[in-house]
């Protein structure tokens, strides 16, 4: 009976080592199989692109007097001659339905007004509602990423066109004409240049000196259209413009 289970035992100890070797070489294979496939698809496949990045935002965008033609004119703190919400330039102008105009004059300066090392704008509007009057107004906008933004204002009166507008060490240098008490509204007889300093979204007037005016004002007193301010006396006496007389 011994003699009978040794073979036996031997035959299925066998066909275990067969069968073990057949699944591993199966496996093997099924597994080396896998892994061309994988090549194949990888040399098949485009290359992944990679993920797109966000531009980062620029915080050092110059501002210029130009971007001033479309700014907004007043804030929800500094409200722009009563109104109640900023109105938009369109070309450096808004109109109101009653016929009132708000125009950006030429003069305009741009440089670091409250020290936070970009650049800031100051310009110039002038209110037109239709009648005689014509009021200006200096106004600051503050640079943030290059765009304007209103922070301040400052009413220089009426018929008071600016001439120039220069900025150095902070302040604002403003040249405009303006008149003395006895005089009429139509003359302008005194050239004031005053210094300005930024406050917050104060503008604050330093001091001024005042000369007597002795030409009529340049271009950089208005719009290329804008109509004529007043006259501009000559010497000690009012100029006043004359009809030319037929004989």
């Amino acid at each position: 009976m011994r003699r009978k289970l040794v073979p036996v035992v031997a035959l299925a100890m066998a066909c275990l080592l067969a069968a073990t070797t057949a699944c591993s070489t199966g496996n093997g294979k099924e597994r080396k199989r896998q892994r061309d496939t994988v090549s194949e698809r990888s040399d098949s496949d485009p290359p992944a692109r990679p993920s797109p990045t966000a531009t980062p935002r620029r915080t050092n965008d110059q501002l210029t007097c130009l971007e001033l033609r479309g700014a907004r004119v007043g804030s929800g703190k500094v409200r722009y001659r009563g109104y109640a919400a900023p109105i938009r330039l369109a070309d450096g102008r808004w109109s109101d339905r009653d016929g009132t105009t708000v125009q950006l004059q030429r003069p305009c300066a741009v440089g670091d007004l409250d020290g936070d090392g970009a650049d800031d704008a100051i310009g110039v509007l002038m209110l037109d509602g239709g009648g005689t009057g014509r009021f200006f107004t200096l106004a600051v906008w503050r640079g943030v990423d290059g765009e304007p933004v209103y922070q301040a204002q400052l009413d220089l009166g009426d018929r008071t066109p600016v001439q120039s507008i220069s900025l150095q060490a902070g302040r604002a240098a403003v040249v405009y004409l303006t008149r003395s008490p006895s005089s009429p509204m139509a003359e302008l007889n005194i050239r004031r240049s005053a210094v300005y300093q930024l406050k917050g979204t104060t503008l604050t007037k330093l001091g001024h000196t005042d000369a007597r005016a002795t030409e009529a004002p340049t271009d950089g007193g208005g719009t290329a259209d804008s109509p004529d301010d007043g006259t501009v006396p000559d010497g000690n006496s009012p100029t006043r413009k004359r009809k030319s007389r037929s004989r």
